[in-house]
């Protein structure tokens, strides 16, 4: 992708790709020309059926501080009007690919690189991680999902104690409470993201499509509307040549071939 600019990678390992938020010196700070390369990957990863799984990585010392205040203090009412619907979807965005996307986080995650973690489907921390959302103290609420998908993944209590006492959390705090949902140690942090990553890539796309849109619907609706989406997609599933291919490979003790059919 030539019209990328070199704050923000994207490497493809096998089905694998890897993004890389790449502003070391000022550590990963999040810019709207960052945001605008990373919708531009977004949409090179949905154009590309050979990509099975993401992982999200920083580079250097943190996984990114968030949005970068100089770009904070020239910014109105009305510019934000303007941008903060676009923030939000393009966040929301990782949640709606129909691939697994992993954020593989070390050292600092805070303000708007946490909402970005949280709208990823599984997020790995690094021992030396810790996570802050400070808006509160700049006289402004989280706005790109955080008050949101925090509450959902850690309960009210756990959010308004992180939220509006400014708490910094350490990643096995994070675990505890169900910010993370694993933790290893710096070192083999990026072996153990893209070696889940691997795993799930090796899966029939298909069925993984269907298990992410079906877990993500369940995080936000009723009982029952989500026994009726597993109905409907196992219908679905149960016409593929994929799942016939996973059975007969079963049977046979081999190692299934899958097509995305």
């Amino acid at each position: 992708m030539n019209n990328i600019k070199d704050w923000i990678l994207l490497q493809k390992i096998a089905a694998v790709a890897v993004i890389t938020l790449n502003n070391p010196r000022k550590m990963n700070v999040l810019t709207w020309e960052l945001l605008e390369d990373m919708e531009k990957i977004q949409t090179a990863i949905e154009n590309d059926v050979t990509i099975k799984a993401v992982v999200i990585k920083g580079e250097g010392k943190h996984f990114s501080t968030g949005v970068n205040l100089d770009t904070l203090k020239a910014t109105d009412a009305q510019f934000m009007l303007q941008k903060l619907d676009w923030i939000q979807r393009v966040w929301s965005r990782w949640q709606e690919l129909p691939v697994p996307v992993i954020a593989a986080i070390h050292g600092a995650c805070i303000g708007g690189a946490l909402e970005l973690a949280l709208a990823l489907d599984i997020r790995i921390a690094a021992d030396n991680a810790f996570f802050r959302l400070p808006e509160v103290g700049f006289g402004v609420s989280p706005d790109m999902g955080g008050t949101t998908r925090l509450t959902k993944l850690v309960g009210p209590g756990q959010a308004k104690r992180i939220i509006l006492g400014n708490e910094e959390i350490t990643a096995e705090e994070a675990l505890r409470i169900g910010l993370v949902e694993i933790v290893v140690p710096a070192g083999n942090l990026e072996e153990r993201a893209l070696n889940l990553a691997k795993k799930m890539s090796e899966m029939p796309p298909l069925g993984m499509r269907w298990a992410k849109k079906g877990i993500n619907l369940a995080a936000e609706s009723s009982v029952r509307s989500g026994l009726l989406f597993e109905q409907a997609q196992s219908i679905c599933c149960f016409m593929t040549e994929d799942l016939q291919e996973g059975l007969r490979a079963f049977t046979e003790k081999r190692k299934p071939v899958f097509k995305g059919k």
